[in-house]
């Protein structure tokens, strides 16, 4: 049998796991653990702290610094309210095509990743090749982020990281971070005709998101020269303010919800700073000076760094002798990479299937994208030797 047929067989078990990531990993988890354990890797399973999820980091060859990962997260988004021609979660070939929810998005990475791992078994290996699969990607990448502490603890240091996310097989050595928050203003109700004996908390909002758009037209100076990024500075979103019940009461409570794309992380740490700031030194004073229980929480909905491009880029270098390319890209979507260049090693996004296919119905890879990502890590085997 052919590694490309392989890969498709075992692509088609990984799409029939329903791995939303409101729902557990586990089965798809065991089964990966099952086709690496039975060539010959070594196979580590790291739970979540509520034992539901697990994240798989596998390891072949030498244990020592300087490794390779594969990386691929094995959560998908729902398919709720989405019109598909067949079944999401069971592949289905047309065309040259290979249908079924994750088959870019990105199990088919994985599929080929591990289709890989008999063959990389049988090299005298002089370079360890670690296979790295997550949970909770689409959500917060929480998986990877646990995974990154793991790593830490254990004091395991790989060099290069490629993660498969669909690039189309362009090399992608650069992404925006995201960074998502809810605010909360907890003010004092009261009726409307007495405003100054109440804390509004919905004008204390509006006050804040204010200075959001203060800071979101500071950070288009704060640009890096050269930026390749569109547009080439942070940028902040505000997706909503909720707060009041009528039109004749005092609102005792609120909340926005807003993100921002970090091109570096410098300037998160300035927007976190300069609403710190806003929040210990203007607003609250203000809201306890009428309420001493009033107050402005801001809850982490996720915290993912961005992909900085690096003059030097092992892992650029490396994908691009592997595919042939002569040039790499940056992107507009968040991957876990940021997560993996933080523990210090170099990094690059490149795998199978368009970013345009993913998250929508009939979600597909083609065969000739799974044949250009086997074929990059065939030739992976004559670095590892």
């Amino acid at each position: 049998m052919s590694v490309l047929e392989d890969t498709k067989i075992l692509l088609g078990e990984l799409i029939s796991f329903p791995t939303v990531s409101s729902d557990s990993n586990l089965d798809m988890i065991k089964h990966l653990a099952d086709r690496l354990s039975a060539c010959g890797v070594e196979v580590e399973i790291w739970h979540n702290e509520t034992g539901t999820k697990a994240n798989l980091f596998a390891t072949l060859g030498p244990k020592r610094d300087g490794g390779i990962v594969l990386s691929g997260h094995s959560d998908v988004v729902p398919v709720t309210d989405q019109d598909w021609s067949s079944d999401p979660f069971e592949m289905e070939e047309r065309d040259g095509k290979w249908y079924g929810r994750g088959t870019c998005d990105m199990k088919g990475f994985i599929a080929a990743a591990v289709a890989m791992a008999p063959h990389y078994a049988q090299l005298d290996l002089q370079r360890p090749v670690h296979f790295a699969f997550t949970y909770d990607e689409e959500v917060g990448c929480f998986g990877a982020r646990a995974l990154a502490d793991t790593l830490r603890e254990k004091d395991i240091n790989p060099a290069v990281a490629i993660i498969g996310e669909p690039t189309s097989m362009r090399i992608i050595e650069g992404h925006k971070g995201c960074y998502e928050y809810t605010t909360h203003f907890i003010g004092l109700e009261g009726h409307g005709s007495g405003p100054d004996r109440g804390v509004n908390a919905v004008e204390y909002a509006v006050r804040y998101v204010s200075r959001l758009l203060e800071l979101k037209m500071d950070l288009q100076q704060r640009a890096p020269a050269n930026s390749r990024f569109e547009p080439p500075w942070t940028t902040i979103n505000t997706g909503a303010l909720v707060g009041g019940v009528a039109h004749n009461v005092i609102p005792g409570k609120a909340r926005v919800e807003w993100e921002m794309r970090p091109v570096q992380k410098s300037d998160a740490d300035y927007v976190k700073d300069e609403l710190h700031k806003f929040c210990a030194n203007t607003l609250i004073p203000a809201m306890q000076a009428v309420h001493p229980d009033a107050a402005i929480e801001t809850e982490v909905i996720g915290e993912v760094d961005g992909l900085e491009p690096m003059d030097d880029n092992k892992a650029r270098d490396l994908v691009m002798e592997l595919t042939g390319a002569n040039g790499t890209d940056v992107a507009p979507f968040g991957t876990e990479a940021g997560i993996f260049q933080d523990l210090g090693m170099s990094v690059v996004v490149c795998g199978p299937g368009s970013i345009e296919q993913a998250h929508k119905p009939d979600e597909y890879v083609s065969e000739d994208q799974m044949a250009q990502c086997l074929d990059m890590l065939g030739r992976l085997s004559a670095k590892l030797i």
